[in-house]
């Protein structure tokens, strides 16, 4: 089964000498771990209420650090900071410009990413409230 999860098509291998039957035990194959792994790193760089503001900031329009260090509030290596943390990450590109340094989205797919993390909120908001009544 080739379907991107694995031998076993849930990207969990099958513990050596034990038959298919016995399904309790499944571990982590390699492969799918260092797939999980490159996930949460691109997760950890966006876990920052800066950083996920300049990501919103970036789906209007491209900022240069000026810009975002002006709509953030914070000193100039803070942001930089931050930037290069996405940056690292493959979440925005950059673009120098004169004395400037232009930065973007590289990809606008990450909003699909906040939607989700949008319907958690008001998911869990609608069963706290349902909880009350």
């Amino acid at each position: 089964m080739t379907n991107g999860f694995g031998k076993y098509g849930s990207g969990f291998a099958r513990p050596a000498g034990k038959p298919d039957k016995l399904k309790k035990e499944w571990r982590l194959d390699i492969k799918t771990q260092a797939r999980l792994e490159a996930r949460a790193e691109i997760i950890k760089a966006m876990a920052h209420p800066t950083r996920l503001f300049i990501i919103e900031e970036l789906t209007r329009n491209e900022r240069c650090v000026n810009e975002l260090t002006e709509k953030i509030g914070a000193d100039v290596s803070t942001v930089s900071k931050h930037l290069s943390v996405l940056k690292t990450a493959g979440i925005v590109r950059d673009e120098k410009r004169g004395a400037q340094v232009y930065y973007s989205l590289k990809v606008p797919c990450i909003l699909n990413f906040f939607g989700c993390v949008e319907s958690v909120l008001k998911t869990s908001a609608e069963e706290r409230s349902a909880l009350v009544k």
